[in-house]
């Protein structure tokens, strides 16, 4: 891929990606809810993730009588990553696996949401692991983007 078009799509992702204060980055998608789950499951399993769940929130809403629009949520996750973060912090447990949300807005846009990496370092206390922190980053960049776009 030329340099031209690595600039176009960083550019489109940026673009679509909002990086709320509560350590959290929403990427907009071009598809529904369930078809962006749908493609990022595909998308996690072909790159070696294992996911352990798929959560459909609003389904379980409508089972006790209330209304909520597309909401779900995978977990996921790889030991090969997982495990060098615990041994930064041990504490991060309770964040992994790593979970996507994806939800439909009150406007009807649908968005998929994950924790930001260097949040979640600062929250345990996680000085150096550079290296996998980065790794963690861009991959979920990468499979955000890959599930969301056209």
């Amino acid at each position: 891929m030329n340099r031209v078009a690595l600039i176009l799509m960083a550019s489109i992702f940026f673009a679509a990606t909002v990086h709320a204060g509560s350590g959290l980055v929403n990427v907009k998608s071009n598809h529904s809810v369930n078809e962006t789950a749908d493609r990022l499951e595909k998308i996690l399993k072909t790159k070696g993730m294992k996911v352990f769940n798929r959560i459909d929130h609003s389904a379980g809403a409508k089972g006790v009588g209330i209304a909520l629009r597309p909401t779900q949520l995978l977990v996921f996750g790889n030991p090969k990553v997982g495990a060098p973060l615990m041994q930064c912090s041990q504490s991060i447990a309770i964040d992994l696996p790593q979970k996507a949300l994806i939800w439909e807005d009150e406007k009807g846009i649908v968005w998929l949401t994950y924790n930001d990496p260097q949040a979640l370092a600062d929250r345990h206390g996680i000085d150096g692991c550079k290296e996998v922190l980065a790794k963690v980053r861009a991959a979920l960049g990468n499979f955000a983007t890959a599930a969301t776009a056209p």
